[in-house]
């Protein structure tokens, strides 16, 4: 065998290697998506009861106590497609720890142990982010939004038609979901601005000359993840605006650490020697050597 083959062969041997590895994080990734899945769709109406709590909410804040909190589907499978939705969606949350895992003890072993200290809190950070952008919205934005939307009723009357807001199941679900989806995605901007600053790419000056940029883009991007009404795209944006402010602090935490260990590392390097001596030239006994005699210290 050429000494070719024999560098193709010691060259593939690790890379299945890698890809046996990929497979086993896979697999303890999609069985745990899917026993939680099926946890979750086991649950699914009372997940979905649990949802709909902003609905009475909002409810109770327009003066509607009276009012029976009523939701409807329109075609026969769509309660059925619901709760899939409301699994998965669970599931997800559910396994996000393991999969966020799976993930790390993969990626892991290419890491130095520094880079690996340091990614470590981030790999916490962006779940806990993810938990208060959606409790934020479960709390307060999804209610907000209902109120707004309720306040659009008409009781009817001599000249008024009776208009009253029956939401599809479907429709509601996908409503906050994708609040909860928009508002944690979102929050995520203080990690990916750390991380970016990290490596270099971006810098906490280059974040502030950027910043009238940034709030227009926060705008639009409001406007985008969420529904058509003015309640959750301030919702969205303020809080975005709020969090690149605190991803430009976190920048310059960034390079305030990196200065004060490239200084920490230049003091080190132009220090003395460990026995305490320096680098001097040591004086000969005889100050003037007579020309082609070399002297020496004895």
């Amino acid at each position: 065998m050429s000494q070719s083959e024999n560098d193709i062969d010691e060259s593939a041997a690790p890379l299945l290697d890698h890809l046996i590895e990929l497979r086993r994080r896979l697999m303890w990734a999609i069985g745990g998506f899917f026993l939680a899945f099926l946890l979750c769709f086991f649950f699914a109406k009372e997940l979905f009861n649990l949802l709909v709590i902003p609905f009475t909410w909002a409810v109770s804040w327009a003066g509607m106590k009276d009012k029976a909190v009523e939701l409807i589907y329109t075609a026969p499978q769509e309660f059925f497609f619901t709760q899939i939705k409301i699994a998965m969606f669970g599931g997800l949350v559910l396994a996000f720890p393991l999969i966020a895992g799976q993930i790390y003890k993969f990626v892991a072993p290419g890491l130095y142990r520094n880079e690996r200290m340091a990614f470590l809190p981030f790999l916490v950070a962006s779940p806990v982010l993810f938990l208060i952008g959606a409790a934020l919205v479960y709390f307060f934005f999804t209610p907000m939004v209902m109120w707004f939307f309720l306040a659009m009723e008409q009781t009817g009357s001599d000249t008024e038609v009776q208009i009253s807001l029956l939401p599809k199941v479907s429709e509601y679900l996908g409503l906050i979901m994708t609040l909860i989806f928009a508002f944690g995605l979102v929050f995520q901007l203080p990690v990916v601005t750390t991380l970016l600053a990290r490596v270099g790419l971006v810098s906490s000056e280059g974040l502030k000359d950027k910043r009238k940029y940034a709030i227009v883009i926060a705008f639009v991007t409001a406007a985008v993840l969420t529904p058509p009404d003015p309640v959750s795209q301030i919702g969205l944006a303020l809080p975005t605006i709020l969090l690149y402010e605190i991803s430009i602090f976190m920048a310059r935490l960034v390079e305030q650490n990196r200065e004060k260990n490239s200084t920490k590392a230049s003091d080190e390097d132009d220090g003395p020697d460990s026995d305490g001596s320096d680098d001097s030239d040591v004086s000969t006994e005889n100050d003037d050597p007579e020309p082609g005699v070399q002297t020496t210290t004895p």
